[in-house]
Order: C-alpha cells, then sequence, then structure tokens
C-alpha cells in the first residue's frame, strides 16, 4: 500500500544534512512496514534489530555505544555485513533501550555516513527517560500517523478520482455528480474503517466491516495494555477514564473538553496528566482556543480551553460499538456525534499535512472549527457534517479579521463565491 512517508524517507536518505532519524508515532500505524518498505527498496541489505522482541540486545549497548565498537557487534547479530550509505539500519522500539537512543548521538556526530532509523512510540522516547539524556539536536524526527483519505482511496484502487478531486479543489471546480457521490460514499467508508493500515488492508480485500472491527478491537485492546505497562498505577483509571470520555465530549454540540463531563466535580489538576499521556502516545491530540487571530497563533492559544480528538476515526467508532451502517447511512440515531466525527475527521487531516490546528470563539459564542497557518495566511475553516452550510460563525469571523478567503467542509460539492471557497468532506486531504 502507498504511503506518504516514502517520500519524506527518500528526501531524508539523499539530504547533506542527514541526521540519525526517529519515527514516531501511535501503535500500529504502520511505522516498521513503512521503514522496511523503503529499505528493501532504496538500500543493498536492511539491517533490523528489534528491542521489543529481542531483550537481550540491551546488552550489546551496555558497555560502549561508540559506533566503531557497535557495528562490528551488531553485523554479527544481524548476520550481514553493515556498509557505509548501502545498509539501513533500523532500530524498532527504540524506546525500551535508553542507551541505543543515546548511542544515535554519536552516530550524528562521528559517523553519520551510516543511515539509521529508530522507530518507537511517541511516549516511550518521552516518557521512559531514567538514567539517559534525549539526544536533543543530534537526530531528525518525524511523526507517522494512520493513512489519511488519499491513501485510503489508492488502496481501494480509486487513483482517477483522486486525481480528479485534486484537479477540482485546484481550479473550484464542481466534480461530476456521480463522481462527488462514490467519493462520498469512500469517506463514510473512511468514517468506519479508519486509516491503520492493517484495517484498511482488511478492508480493501475483503470489504468485511466485521474483519475489520475485530482488528480494531485488538488495537484498541493493545492501547489499553500500553496504558498499563507506561503508566503508574494513580494513572491508569484516569487515562481510561478520559479516552472512555472523548466519545461523550464529541457528542455534545460545543465539543470543547469539560473536566466535569468524566466525573462529577472533575477538575484540570486531576485528569492533566492523564491527557498529556493520551497525547504522548499519539492515541489523541489537543487543539487549543486562540484569544486572537494574530501571528504566531501559539502565543494567543488559551492553556484552560480545549478540544480533544482521537487519532483515528475508525477507531473512534470501534469503542463506542457503532455500527458501520449506521455510518454509512448517516442515520438519525447518530445525530448528536455527527458534528464531533466530522470535526475530528478535518484534524486529523489536517494534522497529517502538517498544520497546527486551533479553534476559535468569539465573546458572543460565535465558533470557528479551526484555524490554521496556510501559505504564511491565517484560514478559517468551517466544518458541517451535511449541507446545510448555512455558516453564521464564519461571517461573524470574516466580518471581524478579513481574512483572504475562508474554507467551508461539508457534503457540498466544491465551489468558490464571496471569499468561501467550498470543499467537499472528501477533499480534506488536499487542504
Amino acid at each position: 500500500m502507498y504511503r506518504k512517508i516514502i517520500g519524506f524517507l527518500e528526501e531524508w536518505k539523499d539530504s547533506r544534512h542527514r541526521k540519525p532519524l526517529i519515527l514516531q508515532g501511535a501503535r500500529q500505524v504502520g511505522k516498521t512496514y513503512s521503514i522496511l518498505e523503503f529499505g528493501r527498496t532504496y538500500y543493498e541489505n536492511v539491517a533490523y534489530f528489534n528491542f521489543e522482541t529481542s531483550p537481550k540486545l540491551n546488552e550489546t549497548f551496555e558497555e560502549n555505544i561508540s559506533p566503531e565498537y557497535l557495528i562490528p557487534i551488531l553485523s554479527h547479530i544481524a548476520g550481514q555485513t553493515i556498509v557505509r550509505e548501502k545498509t539501513l539500519i533500523v532500530f524498532d522500539e527504540i524506546q525500551l533501550c535508553e542507551r541505543a537512543l543515546t548511542s544515535l548521538k554519536y552516530f550524528c556526530e562521528n559517523a553519520s555516513e551510516y543511515h539509521i532509523i529508530g522507530a518507537g512510540s511517541l511516549l516511550g522516547v518521552a516518557v521512559n527517560r531514567t538514567k539517559f539524556s534525549f539526544p536533543v539536536g543530534k537526530v531528525d524526527m518525524k511523526i507517522l500517523y494512520p493513512m489519511d483519505m488519499e491513501e485510503f482511496m489508492l488502496a481501494m484502487g480509486q487513483e482517477t478520482l483522486v486525481r480528479q478531486i485534486k484537479t477540482c479543489f485546484e481550479t473550484d471546480t464542481q466534480m461530476p455528480s456521480a463522481l462527488h457521490d462514490a467519493a462520498m460514499q469512500l469517506y463514510r467508508q473512511y468514517l468506519v474503517v479508519g486509516g491503520m493500515p492493517e484495517c484498511v488492508m482488511q478492508f480493501a480485500d475483503t470489504k468485511d466491516y466485521m474483519l475489520v472491527r475485530h482488528m480494531q478491537d485488538t488495537i484498541l485492546a493493545s492501547y489499553l495494555n500500553d496504558m498499563s505497562k507506561y503508566n503508574n498505577l494513580n494513572e491508569i483509571k484516569k487515562t481510561r477514564l478520559v479516552y472512555d470520555n472523548i466519545t461523550v465530549q464529541l457528542s455534545k454540540k460545543n465539543t470543547r473538553f469539560q473536566y466535569k463531563l468524566i466525573k462529577k466535580g472533575g477538575r484540570a489538576s486531576e485528569f492533566e496528566n492523564a491527557i498529556e499521556w493520551l497525547c504522548l502516545s499519539g492515541i489523541v491530540s489537543q487543539v487549543y482556543k486562540v484569544e486572537q487571530i494574530k501571528k504566531p497563533l501559539e502565543n494567543y492559544r488559551d492553556m484552560d480551553a480545549f478540544k480533544i480528538y482521537v487519532s483515528d476515526l475508525g477507531l473512534l467508532c470501534a469503542k463506542k460499538d457503532i455500527a458501520a451502517n449506521d455510518i454509512l447511512y448517516m442515520v438519525e440515531e447518530i445525530n448528536d456525534f455527527k458534528g464531533g466525527m466530522a470535526e475530528n475527521y478535518v484534524n486529523v487531516q489536517l494534522s497529517i499535512n502538517g498544520y497546527q490546528t486551533y479553534y476559535w470563539m468569539s465573546e458572543r459564542g460565535a465558533e470557528i472549527d479551526f484555524v490554521i497557518q496556510r501559505d504564511g495566511r491565517l484560514i478559517p475553516i468551517e466544518v458541517k457534517s451535511a449541507d446545510n452550510t448555512k455558516a453564521k460563525s464564519l461571517n461573524v469571523y470574516i466580518e471581524t479579521y478579513k481574512p483572504d478567503y475562508a474554507i467551508k467542509l461539508s457534503a457540498k460539492n466544491f465551489g468558490f463565491e464571496n471569499g468561501k471557497k467550498t470543499v467537499p468532506l472528501y477533499a480534506a486531504f488536499c487542504i
């Protein structure tokens, strides 16, 4: 399956300023698969080491972590010669060996001709530091997310449709209605299947939502297992409470995160560590409110007002056991959830494209779902789950801040009118 990360890895390989790379991300997003696929295609051989399946590997790094000491030993363990420039060295689950992580500093400084990629969860890399410092400034870092809508459509064999969508997005011309309907159907399928590569592959092969749901349940179980493995006892229960509560929050008209919805009398001091854990693990992300629309937006965020979105739509639906047909036919029973789900979907697509997302509210309650910096300009984005696109809040924002243009995402076809660029939900990946 095509993954956009391969393009990034090509550029990393050819860069004159290349450093050892740490590819981070939540479990099951395809880190190992993508790295090995890249290695097999662009290198003569791959030397692969996994610190989870081979715990004894840690001993190799205990005595000495200089490259000249490590390379002959690693070559012996791998059963193949590690050659400068021609071998890709892969340290998988690198968060389980602090010394291996520290060794990347010395590869950067003294042996940059060796190409090394470490793969690990954001969580372990950030949290599992007891004795040794993180090699700050000595590594390149990249986050791998689940597959986006474009990668999903390509996995479904829809290359021609993807090209058409990109053209219509660039030119603000309507899609032929039959293609628009087909793309909307793929969007709804993506909401159910999500972007976890194994789930997408299973769906592409079988079109069986039950099999996909079984796989999603397995991934959710591994997340719960991680909550126990990497977390202290006091925090495990709180972390699960927060995670379980996210769909409740997304079903509210105001999707701003409220501690009191987790439990009666809930406070920030009680749950902020649990939220940080979930963010570090890559399972969720926080989107903060901005109080002023000025650059840089980061300077104007309200630390006490935020929304929480999950990293994968399929897991969101599986978590609450929402039936596939309820999403595919957008039944009335899930009306309360549709808006939050569409917002979550858009946030996933924007995050994958590298945007830092924020939301905005006026003093009178007008709300813009997302504000991003695109091509140096601050652009508001309004999200609607259906084709009802009356946007009073967007009009308030436009009158107040006069942006170059605004984006409206909904079930409506492409268009551009009165400074508003209308984009169908399935094309959010184009932004």
